[in-house]
């Protein structure tokens, strides 16, 4: 499961998409304190803004919810950062994390789960993402504290 991926917390994948989800794969991006380069979203009202500038989640949550046959990947729930190798129990609202050598976000808040990504969960339970119903399984929202580039493979470490 973890054939070559680096010893460390990092960035396994970088997602966009012109708006909604799913969202696709790039190289690298762009992360300034209104979101990321290339990325939008189609309902600014619950998406996107200054305190839910960048969407992550965790590479290993993805694969237990695979396990537990829902047909989830990276990307497809509108992450822009899938983070592999972090403690997801400690990425919380208030923490600080920096990305590869110039991007620092701070979490600012759980998101709410989405209807459209039931298609993405056995029997559409979306809620099985939800901070609410099934504490530690939710993505977060960041604030860009440092704007900077993104790479899959940079370094990602929790600094408060």
């Amino acid at each position: 499961m973890n054939a070559g991926r680096p010893p460390y917390p990092h960035v396994h994948q970088i997602s966009v998409s012109d708006g909604g989800v799913p969202k696709r794969p790039v190289f690298e991006v762009k992360v300034g304190k209104d979101g990321v380069e290339g990325d939008r979203q189609e309902n600014l009202k619950f998406h996107g803004g200054p305190d839910r500038a960048v969407c992550l989640y965790s590479l290993e949550l993805i694969e237990r919810l695979q396990d537990e046959g829902h047909s989830i990947d990276a990307g497809l729930s509108g992450e822009n950062l899938t983070i592999a190798g972090l403690d997801w129990d400690l990425v919380k609202p208030g923490i600080v994390l920096s990305v590869g050598p110039e991007l620092q976000l701070e979490v600012t808040s759980y998101t709410s789960p989405c209807s459209k990504n039931a298609s993405w969960f056995r029997e559409g339970d979306f809620s099985r993402v939800s901070q609410k119903v099934n504490p530690g399984w939710s993505r977060v929202y960041a604030k860009v504290l440092r704007e900077g580039v993104a790479r899959p493979g940079d370094a990602v470490e929790i600094k408060s």
